[in-house]
């Protein structure tokens, strides 16, 4: 019996401390980083902010060039049908009726994919500057001893000390000298091939 107790007490005090010591977590040292600064001061990051606010401004232009010409003839056609009084529109009007609804169609599909393309981009632009943070922030945390990054909106306070927002971006000026704001084309779906 004695050697069983003996034999118990050996096995659970091997057991323990290596239950104990698969737990242990050293001790969490924080750094805090406002992304908000960082994609709005690196160098690239407004740089691409510019193109894409001119690819906007570009769209606004084309959608009011598009506009005043339809606003023009649909009220040119509305005045026709008016002057009917009621009376079915002749062959020349229903004609000017189907070419402005198919100006309209197209002139809103081809807003739709423009918006379509800066929405694009924008994700583009974002995706290249996510890709480009996570080694930075590797990099950042082992140089300044840091094991958790967190950033700084979702914090309530903290000490300037553990602040790493300037070193980021300086991380990330450097390796991220240009953005590219044009997104690749979209590959098209494959065709089912005939039989």
């Amino acid at each position: 019996m004695n050697k069983l107790a003996l034999s118990l007490v050996a096995a659970a005090s091997a057991v323990i401390p290596a239950a104990a010591h698969a737990q242990a977590l050293p001790a969490a040292v924080v750094a805090v980083v406002d992304l908000d600064k960082v994609t709005s001061s690196c160098t690239a990051c407004r740089t691409a902010q510019t193109a894409l606010q001119g690819q906007v401004t570009s769209l606004e232009t084309r959608q009011k060039s598009l506009a005043t010409p339809l606003q023009t003839e649909q009220q040119s056609i509305q005045t026709a049908i008016n002057a009917l009084n009621g009376k079915e529109p002749d062959a020349a009007l229903q004609a000017r009726i189907r070419a402005f609804e198919a100006k309209r169609q197209q002139s809103a599909q081809d807003i739709a994919n423009q918006e379509q393309q800066i929405r694009r981009n924008q994700q583009y632009v974002q995706q290249q500057v996510a890709t480009k943070l996570g080694p930075i922030y590797q990099q950042v945390m082992q140089r300044r001893g840091a094991n958790v990054l967190v950033e700084a909106s979702a914090t309530l306070a903290t000490a300037s000390a553990i602040d790493v927002t300037n070193d980021v971006l300086t991380g990330l000026n450097a390796a991220m000298p240009t953005i590219q704001v044009v997104a690749p084309a979209q590959a098209q779906p494959k065709q089912p091939q005939g039989r």
